[in-house]
């Protein structure tokens, strides 16, 4: 087995103002810390300036769909077509979400069903219906290219039908497989104490989580100060937490890590 066929291979996407290069900075440390033997961490943005020189970074292309979906979430329906122009991009590729905090070893992730072209985490929100949350997931390059052929092709017809990019994946893609449970949680169904404990209890880190996923608000900035943010008030009875210390544990562990020699 060559030296190629055994590199791990991250991907992310960073494109517009919602998030600066230290989510990048910060996942890449993560994965590094949580990643045994060679890794290849990708990054598509439009803004490369404060990334990490470590990061590989490249262009990150348009969907030629209208706004104001080109600029969400639908965008990384990309990943599954040919980005070949663009950089080597072949083999399976795990896609990792900036605003996730890994907390467990990724090694796994790479060899969990290799025969299998697509797996994801659990949306925990809508558990059993068979959606996944693309926060964090397993793909293998030019086998699902026809998800962005389709929605090039009759994107009024899918938006109307599906509310979001992960929703449209998993109702449409030919094969899907959910990662182990306990892998890949999210902060707000798995970690955040129900009403009313979580006004004074610290949110969990639960036992073997791998990644924990952070869509929406709050984000791990936010979790870790004890903020939930919020404009409708009357949410705001229920949208509270405590501040959670062990997200900065991680990022500091991790920082740490990059400091040893790597062999």
């Amino acid at each position: 087995m060559d030296k190629k066929s055994q590199t791990k291979q991250i991907i992310c996407m960073k494109w517009g103002n919602l998030y600066g290069p230290e989510y990048v900075n910060r996942l890449y440390a993560m994965a590094r810390f949580q990643t045994k033997g060679q890794l290849r961490f990708v990054c598509l943005t439009d803004n490369r300036a404060g990334i990490r020189p470590e990061v590989e970074c490249h262009g990150c292309p348009e969907i030629k769909i209208p706004p104001p979906h080109s600029q969400g979430g639908w965008r990384k329906i990309l990943l599954f077509n040919s980005l070949d122009s663009i950089f080597e991009f072949s083999g399976d590729w795990l896609f990792l979400d900036l605003d996730v905090v890994v907390s467990g070893p990724l090694d796994d992730f790479f060899s969990y069903k290799k025969e299998k072209s697509f797996i994801v985490m659990q949306n925990w929100t809508q558990a059993g219906r068979g959606i996944g949350n693309t926060s964090v997931y397993r793909f293998r390059t030019k086998i699902h290219d026809y998800l962005l052929t389709n929605i090039l092709d009759n994107h009024e017809e899918i938006i109307k039908k599906y509310r979001n990019e992960q929703t449209y994946v998993s109702k449409t893609i030919k094969e899907i497989e959910f990662w182990p449970d306990k892998w890949c949680l999210l902060f707000k169904v798995q970690c955040v104490p129900a009403w009313p404990r979580r006004f004074w209890m610290t949110p969990v880190l639960p036992e073997g989580a791998r990644v924990i996923a952070f869509p929406g608000n709050p984000n791990p900035p936010d979790a870790l100060a004890g903020r939930w943010p919020e404009k409708k008030r009357y949410k705001k009875i229920y949208k509270s937490i405590r501040p959670t210390p062990w997200i900065e544990k991680i990022w500091q562990e991790s920082e740490e890590n990059l400091k040893k020699p790597f062999s």
